[in-house]
């Protein structure tokens, strides 16, 4: 069967008797370049194992089943479990797991269903769970990498550079946790039904914080306060966050100690200036709240 030729999919459909759920955020891919290079990119070879999410009717799973050791595919629809018991069934080294990945503890996940071989996250993630998905898998620290499709508008964010209009505070989050790559882009055709918007492949590399953030909270803090708005100067957004324990003035000094105008905007700031500021903030007894 080939999962991505439209009349064979919607065959598939009406003899499970499924209808598409919005709320879900399913689109279906009907172009079979799309789960080959994305599965490709992935690193899906012998010896890994791979952590898929919402598998749909399994074209991507198919392809990542014939290039990785084993795949754990975590579908919340309970309605897709027969369709993927059948376009599955030749794939003894796939398994289907219902559930919420955003309920599921994804690292004793992980240590049951890919024991004993490298981790790794590919997945067609729907677009209304992107980052706090995106933030799970970060957070999780049991990824060689995670590559996945999603929104372009969001892969963009994750991966601008500091004084894009882009750039934004899940740009920070999701650099402070990992390497980020744009691959390529998948147009709104290659979809069942067909978004109104563009996606796009992205692939991050986790790796340790980096040295010179001392308290992640904190650091975190620092940045969430910087962007909250952004019109506002940095100096006037921190006062906004820390003026019930630092002085204005205090925080100008700070500033101008970093290297920093008075007048910079925090979307200026790389994490290094981030991590120099978060460190003499704490140096002054400001506690994350």
């Amino acid at each position: 069967m080939d999962l991505c030729d439209i009349r064979e999919i919607k065959s598939l459909l009406a003899r499970h008797g499924f209808h598409f759920s919005k709320s879900m955020g399913q689109n279906f891919l009907i172009q079979s370049w799309v789960p080959r290079d994305i599965a490709a990119a992935s690193g899906a070879e012998p010896g890994v194992g791979v952590l898929e999410i919402g598998p749909g009717i399994g074209p991507l799973t198919d392809r990542l089943a014939g290039l990785a050791d084993r795949v754990a595919a975590v579908e919340l629809d309970r309605s897709l479990l027969p369709v993927l018991a059948e376009t599955m069934a030749g794939h003894d080294n796939v398994e289907i797991v219902p559930g919420d990945i955003l309920k599921l503890d994804v690292p004793a996940l992980v240590g049951e269903k890919l024991a004993g071989l490298t981790p790794i996250v590919c997945a067609n993630l729907p677009y209304n769970i992107t980052t706090p998905v995106l933030t799970a898998l970060l957070e999780a620290r049991c990824f060689a990498s995670i590559t996945v499709m999603i929104q372009r508008e969001v892969a963009r964010r994750i991966c601008a550079a500091p004084g894009t209009p882009d750039y934004g505070a899940f740009s920070v989050y999701c650099q402070v946790h990992a390497g980020t790559e744009l691959l390529f882009d998948v147009p709104p055709d290659c979809f069942l039904p067909a978004p109104k918007v563009t996606s796009s492949v992205l692939r991050l590399t986790p790796r340790p914080l980096p040295a010179e953030i001392e308290d992640a909270a904190f650091f975190f803090r620092v940045v969430r306060a910087a962007f909250a708005q952004r019109r506002k100067t940095l100096l006037n957004a921190l006062g906004a966050a820390f003026g019930g324990q630092v002085s204005k003035e205090e925080l100008a000094g700070l500033l101008a100690g970093c290297g920093l105008p008075p007048d910079v905007r925090g979307e200026r700031l790389g994490i290094p200036e981030f991590a120099a500021l978060a460190r003499a903030l704490r140096q002054t007894g400001t506690q994350a709240g």
